[in-house]
Parts: structure tokens; sequence; C-alpha cells
């Protein structure tokens, strides 16, 4: 399984954090909907086409949290900052 993208709420602390992931395996999508961290709850979610797995991420992210993408960008696609490399 493959991790395609990732999504925190942006807070610390095993009551506070949320996280949200898109994974593909072979032909089929899943969403992972994690509440708590890393030892936190997790709920699934599975698709047949990476659009119905990305219309139920647009519904998780939806709301008043300040979600960040935390996903790795591709090799050799870093943006440079005023001071230098990141």
């Amino acid at each position: 399984m493959e991790q395609r993208r990732h999504w925190w709420n942006g807070r610390w602390g095993r009551l506070a954090r949320r996280d949200v992931f898109l994974r593909v395996d072979a032909d089929r999508w899943h969403v992972e909907q994690r509440a708590g961290g890393a030892e936190g709850v997790s709920r699934f979610y599975e698709y047949d086409s990476v659009e119905e797995a990305e219309e139920t991420v647009r519904a998780l992210l939806a709301g008043t949290d300040g979600w960040r993408e935390l996903s790795p960008r591709p090799p050799g696609a870093w943006t440079p900052t005023p001071d230098g490399p990141a």
C-alpha cells in the first residue's frame, strides 16, 4: 500500500490531534480518518476510484480546523525559502 497524501489538523496532543490519509493499493483507494495521533482510533473507507476517495477526504477536511497537508513532495520539487533550502 502506498501513501499518497496526509493531512493534519495542526493540533498537538492525544485529545486534539486528527489525521486524514489517502492511500492506494493496486486499484483500490483507501482513506483513513485517525483521532488521537499514532496510538489513536482510526476509521477506514475503501473505494474503487480516486474521485470517490477524494470526495470523502474533502468531506472529512471540511470545518474550522486548520488542516495542513503533510504529504511528501516529489523528488526535486522543493521550494527555496529566503533563508535557503528547507
